[in-house]
């Protein structure tokens, strides 16, 4: 499938967006980083602020990313922008307002995993794009789509006990459309977005069918 931009066009949006939005990135780290710590030092508070952390990066990323700067070369981003702003609402909804997230770190598959994830995602994945060339301010820095949506997964896999399947839907359906970068500009790191959203849902629908709601 052609995409309506160059790769030099798509690399200047990540270009413009990090010198436009700066330093909001090392907010957006501190955000990530107060999530973990409150994974493995819960308080009473926490599961709200972790939704609300989710809630607040989706929008981001919906409103600023998608919006604001990505439209710019393609107009299919005014719908991926509805979508994430859909899903920061998600995550509004079940876990600030229901408080039906509870986020627990537990010593299983699906702790190590999620951990894993969110390591990979602030750590692992600037690292390989440095690797592979993609190198400040021409790269996705989290608080973008692809590592925010890993770090997302991870979350999701520290869900105790059944997660909802409709917060799950729109992580796992850009982790599909965010992989065609992978292919079409080589950003290799990306591959790791199809392969956390595979193994997210799959380990996920089946760890559902196991626990109900408390």
């Amino acid at each position: 499938m052609k995409t309506p931009f160059t790769v030099e066009q798509f690399l200047e949006v990540f270009k413009k967006y990090n010198e436009t939005v700066f330093p909001m990135q090392i907010i957006l780290y501190l955000m990530g980083t107060i999530a973990i710590y409150l994974i493995i030092k819960p308080t009473s508070r926490s599961n709200k602020i972790i939704s609300g952390i989710l809630a607040f990066l989706w929008l981001w990323m919906g409103i600023v990313y998608h919006l604001v700067f990505f439209t710019a070369i393609n107009k299919a981003a005014n719908l991926f922008g509805s979508i994430f702003i859909l899903q920061a609402f998600l995550f509004l909804s079940f876990g600030v307002f229901q408080n039906k997230l509870s986020f627990k770190f537990h010593l299983d598959i699906y702790g190590f995993t999620g951990i894993i994830l969110i390591v990979f995602a602030l750590i692992g994945y600037p690292i390989l794009g440095y690797i592979f060339g993609h190198r400040y301010p021409l790269s996705p820095t989290f608080g973008l789509p692809c590592p925010t949506t890993i770090f997302t997964f991870g979350l999701l896999l520290l869900i105790y006990k059944k997660c909802p399947v409709s917060i799950l839907v729109i992580p796992f359906i850009w982790s599909v459309l965010g992989f065609s970068a992978a292919f079409h500009f080589g950003m290799v790191e990306d591959i790791w977005l199809l392969f956390s959203g595979l193994l997210t849902t799959s380990i996920l629908l089946f760890r559902n069918k196991k626990y109900k709601y408390i």
